[in-house]
């Protein structure tokens, strides 16, 4: 019986050699692409090309050697999936959307300044490293960061607690000394949600 494997266990390094080959195939995937300077599109089509010969060779040799052919499967992408995935997608679209439209119009100044450092920070990180960098370091960071919060987690929780009493205060600070000084204007109706 073939035990099902999620992305939990992965993470949470549950299955140690599964883990350990996800991290050596992103790195690898990583390498190739960013110090190799290979390109995605070329890779897929050097695959599709040595795979079409192999194919197309087997084929080929059979008939000289009285075997029979290699059975090709058929392959149907069912649609059902694929229109779920835009759909949803299509969904948090719009509430990003919709988000970004209360902040530009002014109704939002905390989620307003936490989008502007937000994409500050992104903007530093992307002149530092290319895209693909930044998701490889994602994915090691999504990679160890969980089993290390597991085995660490009351430290991390206790940090955790500090840190936010002490951000609340530089906050209370901030929106004393800044915040509390930047002009209101009247009130609109705001919709209701």
């Amino acid at each position: 019986m073939l035990k099902e494997i999620l992305a939990a266990d992965i993470f949470l390094w549950r299955n140690k050699k599964v883990s350990a080959g996800v991290l050596v195939g992103a790195t690898a995937i990583w390498v190739l692409f960013e110090l190799l300077e290979y390109h995605l599109l070329t890779l897929v089509c050097h695959i599709l090309i040595l795979l079409l010969a192999i194919l197309f060779l087997w084929s080929n040799v059979t008939k000289f050697i009285k075997k029979s052919p290699p059975r090709i499967p058929e392959v149907h992408l069912p649609e059902e999936p694929f229109l779920q995935v835009v759909s949803a997608l299509t969904i948090e679209i719009n509430r990003a959307l919709a988000v970004l439209r209360d902040i530009a119009a002014g109704r939002d100044l905390k989620k307003f300044l936490g989008i502007i450092v937000g994409l500050w920070v992104l903007s530093i990180l992307g002149g530092c490293c290319n895209t693909l960098t930044l998701f490889y370091i994602a994915f090691v960071l999504l990679h160890t960061l969980p089993v290390l919060y597991e085995k660490y987690e009351d430290q991390v929780d206790s940090f955790v607690e500090k840190a936010m009493i002490e951000i609340k205060k530089q906050y209370a600070k901030f929106d004393e000394k800044v915040l509390s000084k930047i002009p209101k204007g009247p009130l609109k109706d705001k919709k209701r949600a």
